[in-house]
């Protein structure tokens, strides 16, 4: 299961860290490094870098979209709905997939989730 997913990413993981650390403010090199600490379930590290994604790159919506995503999957509800907004008040518009994320599964329920869909007219 999991440890062979992790044993496949292990060489991707040591070339993107050390990429990252000679240069820590390339934006493709921390977001490649994001992803694969989330797809490996190394949530916290993850979030660490979707945090400096979202310094380093404050108007993109889709590296907020992605620390929505990392609150989410560590159960932190509040914080990633409202990264959330900020990636929708920076343009994120792909509602659908939004809705149906496995990664914000645990917003779907939640009440300010709903109000967000409300507000948008997602019915």
């Amino acid at each position: 299961g999991n440890m062979a997913k992790r044993e496949n990413f292990d060489f991707e993981l040591s070339f993107f860290k050390c990429l990252h650390k000679r240069m820590p403010k390339d934006v493709r090199v921390a977001s490649i490094l994001a992803h694969l600490y989330t797809q490996t379930g190394q949530i916290d590290l993850g979030l660490k870098m979707d945090r400096k994604l979202a310094r380093l790159s404050p108007e993109d919506p889709t590296v907020h979209y992605n620390l929505a995503c990392s609150l989410a999957l560590k159960g932190r509800k509040a914080d990633a709905l409202n990264v959330l907004r900020i990636a929708i008040s920076c343009g994120y518009e792909d509602y659908v997939w939004m809705c149906n994320d496995p990664d914000l599964a645990e917003l779907h329920e939640y009440s300010g989730f709903l109000q967000l869909r409300a507000e948008l007219g997602i019915t």
